[in-house]
Formats: C-alpha cells, sequence, structure tokens
C-alpha cells in the first residue's frame, strides 16, 4: 500500500498552516462532505477565498497525481481565481511549486506524498478547451453567467471517472440553473448537493453599515441581489421594457423636412463601430455596425448616411481616439457634437437611456431586424467590481458598442424629469 493510500490531509491544520481562519460560513463550505457544493452569496463574502482554499487543500491531498481545474465566464473572470491561487502558493507553497506558467494558465504543486498536483484555468467561452481528462475537483466562478450546456455537457462529465467534486460560486443571477442546482442542495434531495445563501454582510470582516449605505445609491433590486444575495428576476437589467419597445421592422427612408439625430460609437479594431440615426419621435431609423475599417472609410461612411438623413446632427464620443475622427468628421462636413466621456458623463448617457426605455418612450428594430443590438441592451447590467464598487456595462467578454451609439442618439432627446426634452438646445 503507497503513502498516498494510507493517509489524508488534515485540512482545519492546513488551513492554520496558510495562516486561513474561515469565517462561519466559510467553515460549512468547508466542512461539507457533498460533491457539489453551491455558494450563491453576496459580493465580498468570502467565496472566492473559501474556493481557493478548497482547491489548494484539494492540490496538498496524497495522491500520485490530480488535476483540478478554474472555470469562469471569461479568461478575465478566470484569472481572478487562478491568480490568487498562484499568489497563495508563492507565499506559503513556494518550495513545492514545480511549474508555474501563469501565461497558459498551468500551476503545478509538490503535494503531501510527493506525487503532482496540477491546477489549470479555462474560459467557458472557449467549450473546446474544456473537453479531455478527468478532473479531480472544480471551481467554477460566477457560475450564474455560464450557460447550462456548458456545466451540464462539458464539465459535469469531466467529475464522473474520479467521482470529482465541484464547488460553485457566484452572486445569483435571475432563476436560471445555477438557481436549480442551489434549489436542489438547500432540499437536500440529493445527498451530492448541497448549498449555501448568505448576504454580504455575514462575512464578519465587512463594515454593515458601509453596506447599508450602498443600499441609498443602487436600486433596490440591484442591492438585493449583489449584497443581499436574493434571486430576484431581471435584478441586474438596467434596461426594462425592451421587448416592448422593440417593434420597427428595420431602417425607414427619410422623410422630407423631419431632424433626425445621430449617435456614433467608434472602434477600429476588436469592437465595432456603431452609427445610429433617429427622428424626433425617438423613433429608430437606420442603423450600422462595422469594425477593422480605416478611419478614412469610416468616416466617409458615416458621412454618406447622415447627409441622406436630412444632414442629421451626430454626437460622437472625442475620447482617445474619437476626438481625430471627431475632427476629421468636421472637416468633412458632418454636423458633429462632442460627447467626452467620463465616469459621470458615461452614468448620465446610460441613465438618460434607460429612462426613456422605463417610459416606452423609444422605438428600435425587433430582435429578427437587429438582434445585436436587442441582445446588447439585455446583457446590459448593473455590477459590483471586486473593490465593492457599482458599474454598469456589458458582461466581461461581450461587446455595448450597440448601447452607447443608440444612447448617444438619444442624449439630444434627452428626457427631463419636468418631461421636458432637452432637443430645442440643438436646432
Amino acid at each position: 500500500m503507497t503513502q498516498a493510500a494510507t493517509h489524508k490531509l488534515n485540512k482545519a491544520g492546513f488551513f492554520a498552516d496558510m495562516g486561513y481562519s474561515p469565517h462561519p460560513g466559510q467553515a460549512a463550505v468547508h466542512d461539507s462532505t457533498a460533491l457539489r457544493r453551491v455558494c450563491a452569496c453576496g459580493v465580498r463574502w468570502g467565496k472566492t477565498t473559501a474556493a481557493c482554499m478548497e482547491g489548494l487543500a484539494a492540490a496538498m491531498e496524497p495522491k500520485e497525481r490530480s488535476v483540478g481545474w478554474v472555470v469562469a465566464p471569461t479568461y478575465d473572470l478566470c484569472d481572478r481565481v487562478f491568480r490568487e491561487l498562484v499568489h497563495l502558493s508563492m507565499e506559503h507553497l513556494n518550495h513545492r511549486i514545480i511549474m508555474n506558467r501563469e501565461s497558459d494558465r498551468i500551476l503545478k504543486l509538490r503535494n503531501m506524498s510527493g506525487g503532482i498536483s496540477e491546477i489549470r484555468g479555462k474560459s467557458a467561452d472557449n467549450a473546446t478547451s474544456l473537453l479531455g481528462e478527468g478532473l479531480d475537483w472544480l471551481i467554477v466562478d460566477e457560475a450564474s453567467r455560464i450557460k447550462a450546456t456548458i456545466w451540464e455537457s462539458h464539465l459535469t462529465q469531466r467529475l464522473i471517472d474520479k467521482q470529482g467534486w465541484a464547488v460553485l460560486i457566484s452572486t445569483p443571477k435571475g432563476k436560471g440553473w445555477f438557481y436549480n442546482l442551489w434549489r436542489l442542495g438547500r432540499s437536500r434531495d440529493d445527498e451530492d448537493y448541497e448549498s449555501w445563501n448568505s448576504p454580504s454582510w455575514d462575512n464578519p470582516m465587512l463594515d454593515r453599515e458601509f453596506i447599508e449605505r450602498e443600499r441609498t445609491r443602487l436600486p433596490e433590486r440591484v442591492f438585493e441581489q449583489e449584497y443581499g444575495a436574493k434571486f430576484v428576476e431581471g435584478a441586474g437589467a438596467v434596461f426594462r421594457n425592451i421587448q416592448a419597445c422593440a417593434t420597427l421592422e428595420g431602417i425607414q427612408p427619410p422623410s422630407d423636412g423631419e431632424r433626425y439625430y445621430a449617435g456614433l460609437d467608434l472602434a477600429k479594431t476588436e469592437d465595432y463601430t456603431v452609427l445610429v440615426i433617429t427622428n424626433r419621435r425617438r423613433e429608430v431609423v437606420y442603423y450600422d455596425r462595422f469594425h477593422r475599417l480605416d478611419w478614412a472609410i469610416q468616416v466617409s461612411r458615416v458621412k454618406k448616411a447622415t447627409d441622406h438623413y436630412n444632414y442629421a446632427r451626430i454626437w460622437v464620443d472625442t475620447t482617445g481616439k474619437g476626438e481625430p475622427v471627431f475632427e476629421a468628421l468636421a472637416a468633412a462636413g458632418c454636423r458633429v457634437e462632442p460627447y467626452t466621456f467620463s465616469a459621470q458623463s458615461k452614468a448620465r448617457l446610460i441613465d438618460n437611456l434607460a429612462l426613456v426605455f422605463e417610459e416606452q418612450a423609444i422605438k428600435i428594430p425587433t430582435a429578427d431586424a437587429w438582434p445585436e443590438c436587442v441582445d446588447e441592451l439585455e446583457g446590459f447590467q448593473y455590477s459590483i467590481t471586486p473593490s465593492g464598487n457599482t458599474k454598469t456595462g456589458a458582461p466581461s467578454g461581450a461587446h455595448d458598442d450597440c448601447v452607447i451609439g443608440l444612447a448617444l442618439a438619444m442624449w439630444p432627446l434627452a428626457i427631463r424629469r419636468q418631461g421636458e426634452s432637452v432637443e430645442a438646445l440643438f436646432l
């Protein structure tokens, strides 16, 4: 009988050696023997720390060889957990590191019996990378943002032959497959599943008074989701009534005497340049989306479209690369208005667009006619950064170019609190 077969890691002792003292909620996760542990907890509760410590404990388990994965919706999110594993290993287990290739997201450690434990970081948006080997353990971060098919068709199979365990961590996001797994673990109808649902303030290291101040800064449904860890349908959505406003069949021809307003979000390589033209009734009459074109070609394309719509006035982002394009558009004879982006000015722009949708004072093309815009609007969300700040934007790895172009087109038709429009300022 090998040494690996006769010894088992003392997890509590290992945590103490690592200088880790889990709070009661984390301790309950560590004490569980369920093969599928589902943590639907508020931001800063300590989900990532608990998952990392479970992963390192598994990597130190005496075995000839073990393999564990960290999976997240994108590589950027995966790095949050993987780099924490690397940091902890370098700080406390440096003498056991065999290989650390952060660029490839591979960490190899010498475990307690002298065997090799491998940890890899994976992205759920690259399904082909999730094929292959059997796993001893798996951490799924931001699980609620991963498609059900990834969990069902690519991840669970990796755990079968080694009877591996999985820890799925996330703040709640609606009531999809992650919610169903959480309910399964909550009921304990399946002994392989156990679940936890705790608000942020259950972490004794956090200041409850500070968290309560955040309540006044966020929509209530967003606070309840992000901090209260409640499964609230549509809680993180910035825009409502999207489908009710998506009624137009597509591009409409210009009308004589009509005034038109355009929003232009610029990009040259990875993102898209989006041009949106609307009339005074806030009906989107024209849209164009393209990328990887030289600036001269983009300027020509924008000018042709806006000239066609009665020389529509254009609101364009003049931040960074936008400034020379703004100047080129002006030199070409376009009627351009600058909009410089900052955290505050972008918030005002998005708030106005959200209000327009809230009051159903806008009409956009249907999902069949303009699927990219409807998808971006539905995916645009409130979120809490790892530092605890609130932001709005597209999920990591997704685009928001149509949203910004549409928001810029709506800016000259902004709805003020008194119900008046600022359109007259630009006539």
